[in-house]
């Protein structure tokens, strides 16, 4: 499974990738921002997206409404992640069309968990 991760704090990415590669067995593609995402998800077609919400230049939503506007990506699944789970932003971010929303801080043993069940594969 190729997952692609947007996050733009270095840190937070390396967590995540090393998470979803080394326990949970998936093939992980890297993006700094919203743009640098967008580019690649035409390129790379993973099989799901790991978004965080609050970025600089294109956000979360941004990029998620642009992922829907283009045919060759517009089914690829969403997952946002996010350090802001107040009930109201969750059924917003899952108003526009994210299959789930994690939070931050997250557990780095249950991620690749969470991923799988968000996008309807079994666990490894």
């Amino acid at each position: 499974m190729k997952i692609r991760i947007v996050e733009d704090e270095d840190d937070i990415r390396t967590i995540v990738r090393l998470s979803l590669e080394r326990l949970g067995g998936m093939a992980v593609i890297e993006a700094g921002g919203g743009r640098a995402a967008l580019e690649l998800a035409l390129r790379e077609r993973p099989d799901a997206i790991l978004l965080d919400v609050m970025m600089p230049e294109l956000d979360g939503a941004a990029t998620l409404e642009a992922l829907r506007r283009d045919e060759l990506t517009a089914r690829i699944p969403v997952i946002f992640l996010t350090a802001k789970a107040l009930p109201g932003e969750v059924e917003r971010l899952r108003s526009l069309g994210a299959v789930a929303v994690l939070t931050k801080p997250f557990d780095p043993a249950a991620l690749a968990g969470q991923v799988r069940a968000a996008i309807g594969q079994p666990s490894r």
